[in-house]
């Protein structure tokens, strides 16, 4: 293999077994992996459509309806319709979901604080970099 077909296998390797942890670590709160995504992107961008939703998580949009509906019987989100398109579903955060988003944020911490113990601020940043160039690849649809 290369360096770039490695790299590939390995930065695929560590994204599964960092959802993999934290989903471990979450599972008291009955959130599996789309139940959390879900509200950590409303907490940066709610309201927000239940189509845009799902494409920034990268759901299809029955799947997402789903993952929604536990989350409204659980309390933490909230459905309503779009004043300007009654047809546009608009997601947002529950008042309840504070407490949860607390527990996620200091869960998430305390792994990636144990993961990255004793890695240089410098190699973080490098590592960053080099991971904002492909994702930005990635999403406009360029291969260079």
């Amino acid at each position: 293999m290369d360096a770039g077909e490695l790299f590939a296998v390995e930065l695929a390797r560590v994204s599964r077994q960092w959802r993999k942890r934290i989903d471990e670590r979450l599972r008291h709160l009955d959130l599996t992996q789309a139940r959390w995504m879900v509200l950590l992107q409303l907490s940066r961008s709610a309201p927000v459509s239940q189509r845009e939703l799902a494409d920034i998580i990268g759901v299809e949009g029955p799947t997402l309806v789903r993952v929604l509906d536990n989350l409204e019987r659980q309390g933490l989100v909230l459905r309503r319709a779009c004043k300007a398109d009654r047809r546009v579903k608009l997601v947002e955060l529950a008042e309840g979901s504070a407490p949860v988003l607390a527990e996620i944020g200091r869960i998430a911490a305390d792994l990636r604080n144990e993961l990255l113990e004793g890695v240089a601020p410098e190699e973080l940043g490098r590592a960053r970099e080099l991971l904002k160039i492909i994702g930005d690849r990635l999403e406009s649809g360029t291969g260079g």
